[in-house]
């Protein structure tokens, strides 16, 4: 049994897509088996909502009277320093930055209560963004400042441009040390082990039902942040050639997508400004995948349970921020769903940064547009790298690292 993704389209057109969450499709094959549900099922739906730090956007935003040139200046939106280092007037806002005023950690913790993560949210959102530009002058662009607000409605383009979102698997956060809590991009740790955060929605998650990247890749066309996005590329830090089990799902961080699609289209509700006390800003990405089930290799990927994803456990207060981590254990995702696991001797509460409801809801959402009509597939250009694919990846405490 083969379908192609053209087959699966024209089944779009005449209304007789068969499609079912990644939640959905795991009962549905317990019941009917691989084979007989492979056949009739043609895409799964998966989700995802959390926070993901390499995201930002791009906007153009269109020529002043007299003309300026920001690239080479510099550039602030809502007081959010942004770049400006591509032409005239186009700007790229990361979901990172903050305001040169922010305390930051100089009072521990900081709050972190505003930056390029919210900027994007309102800019979505339809609110005006006060625009602050100084730079030099040129015989074709004489101004050397702006003043004036933006909004989404009159850019000449918005687009989201994120170089790595939807990790594959990750790790779960604790902290070892005996007294201290810590604050990392993993939330507040608390000592001794008294807490432990992980961030993935698990067996709804995109790349752990396509954990070899059969059907995910460059081309592939996407539900991002409440409109239709494409993955572009591989995301950074793309690492397919760690440790996997035998259903071939990795248990430690592994591959990422690099995103991209038109800001006017999304939704609020799909990208969030998100603060970290005593870290930083980011946004959180609502992001879903439709999974074609070309065969059925295919779905016996796309049925994974959580009981099947497994994660490890990291110290955050001392081997992670050192590269010399070390897993403490691992644990899988129907443990971490539960409220509790175990560390050593020790019950442990946990707590997701991720929403496995919202991921639900993405997945359902991207469902419904496809019965609906309004989302096709398309076929990927390119395939994601691989382990097996020639090109070498390097975990990251074995890159260079430039010291003083």
């Amino acid at each position: 049994m083969a379908k192609t993704i053209q087959e699966i389209n024209e089944k779009i057109k005449r209304g007789e897509v068969v499609v079912v969450n990644a939640e959905e499709v795991i009962d549905i094959v317990e019941k009917e088996g691989i084979k007989k549900a492979a056949k009739r099922i043609d895409v799964v739906t998966t989700g995802t909502f959390g926070p993901m730090c390499s995201s930002g956007a791009y906007v153009n935003i269109g020529h002043s009277k007299p003309k300026i040139k920001i690239g080479g200046g510099k550039v602030t939106l809502n007081k959010v320093p942004a770049y400006a280092g591509f032409a005239a007037v186009d700007i790229f806002i990361g979901a990172t930055a903050i305001p040169d005023d922010d305390p930051t950690n100089q009072v521990y913790p900081g709050e972190f209560k505003y930056g390029g993560g919210h900027i994007i949210e309102e800019l979505v959102a339809g609110k005006n963004i006060n625009l602050e530009a100084t730079t030099y002058g040129t015989d074709c662009y004489p101004r050397k400042e702006l003043k004036t607000r933006i909004n989404i409605k009159d850019l000449n383009e918005a687009v989201l441009l994120n170089i790595r979102n939807a990790y594959q698997n990750y790790n779960v956060a604790v902290n070892l040390s005996k007294t201290r809590t810590i604050y990392t991009y993993m939330g507040a740790l608390k000592p001794n082990i008294g807490n432990a955060n992980y961030c993935s929605a698990g067996q709804l998650s995109p790349l752990l039902n396509d954990p070899y990247y059969k059907t995910i890749g460059i081309g592939t066309r996407i539900f991002l942040g409440g409109g239709v996005g494409y993955v572009y590329w591989h995301g950074t830090q793309h690492n397919p050639s760690v440790k996997r089990k035998e259903n071939g799902v990795p248990q430690a961080p592994a591959g990422t997508l690099a995103v991209s699609g038109d800001l006017k289209q999304m939704k609020p509700e799909w990208l969030l400004g998100t603060s970290f006390q005593g870290y930083g800003v980011t946004l959180t990405v609502g992001i879903g995948v439709p999974i074609p089930i070309l065969d059925e290799e295919v779905l016996k990927y796309a049925a994974v349970r959580d009981e099947e994803i497994f994660s490890q456990i990291i110290d955050y207060s001392e081997a992670y921020p050192q590269g010399n981590v070390v897993s403490l254990g691992e644990v899988n995702y129907k443990q971490l769903r539960s409220g509790k696991i175990k560390v050593g001797d020790k019950i442990v509460p946990t707590a997701p940064l991720s929403s496995y409801a919202k991921g639900l809801e993405i997945s359902e959402i991207l469902k419904k547009w496809i019965k609906d009509k309004k989302f096709f597939l398309t076929e990927k250009v390119q395939s994601l790298p691989s382990a097996d694919s020639g090109v070498s990846f390097k975990p990251l405490k074995e890159q260079p690292v430039a010291v003083d």
